[in-house]
Parts: C-alpha cells; structure tokens; sequence
C-alpha cells in the first residue's frame, strides 16, 4: 500500500471515500466545505484503489494544524489502515515545522485517537447532531 498527498484541492480519490463513509453510511449532509480547497488530502491506496484518506490543515481561527476527515472504507477497518493514515498525516504535518496536532474527533472514535496518543483538549460538542471533542498530540 502506498500515500499520495494532494495539496491542489480535494481529489476524485478522496471524495468517492469520504462521500461512502461520511454521507452514506453514517448520515453527515454538510461533508465538504472550503477547507477541502486548501487542505492537504493524504490518500492511502491498495494498488489503484483508494481505501482511505484524511485531510491536513490550518485551522484560521486558532492557527492550528488538524487532522481531519479521517475515513477508511467499511471492509477494511481493524487492519490498522487507519493507524498508518494518521502517522502519515503527523510526518506530513511535522514536516512543516509544527509541534501539536488537533483532530475533532467522533466520540465514538476518541478511544482510537487515545491510542495513537492525542489527549482531550476541550468539551464535547455537536457537528451535524453528532457528539465530537477536540484533541491534541504533541509531535
């Protein structure tokens, strides 16, 4: 398996994953949005096919760097896929000179995120009717 980084817009690749997991299968309807244009897309790919993804950006409110987007199709999650994007995402992020991380993570995803060594940096909160909270990980 092998990444390819994106970083002049949202690709075709990204968005068949990130319109399967995010619309599809668990509900979301506001799944893209202007940060796409700007944003890092990290694709993980089995061959040809893409099999995960996740974006990397700079938040312009707080001026941090975030994961985000983070998805791995339905029949290959628990093979560690999702584990190898997110290091993918760090090394990339860390190769612009950050120290610190964030993700808005899925509650229901936290644990996964704990895991990897990101900490809860702030309280629960609503994004479409979904429980989220932010986290942090020093790099």
């Amino acid at each position: 398996m092998k990444f390819r980084i994106y970083t002049a817009g949202l690709p075709e690749e990204a968005k068949k994953i990130r319109l399967e997991v995010f619309v599809k299968e668990q509900g979301f309807k506001e799944e893209f949005d202007s940060v796409d244009d700007t944003a890092a897309h990290i694709v993980l790919f089995d061959g040809k096919t893409p099999v995960g993804v996740c974006r990397v950006f700079k938040d312009s409110g707080s001026g941090k760097t975030v994961i985000g987007r983070v998805a791995v199709k339905k029949e290959l999650r628990g093979k560690g896929l999702g584990t190898r994007i997110i290091e993918a995402a760090e090394k990339y992020a860390a190769g612009t000179g950050i120290s610190a991380i964030r993700i808005h993570s899925q509650e229901r995803a936290a644990g996964f995120y704990r895991a990897l060594g990101y900490r809860d940096t702030g309280e629960s909160d609503l994004d479409e009717g979904c429980p989220h909270i932010w986290m942090e990980k020093l790099l």
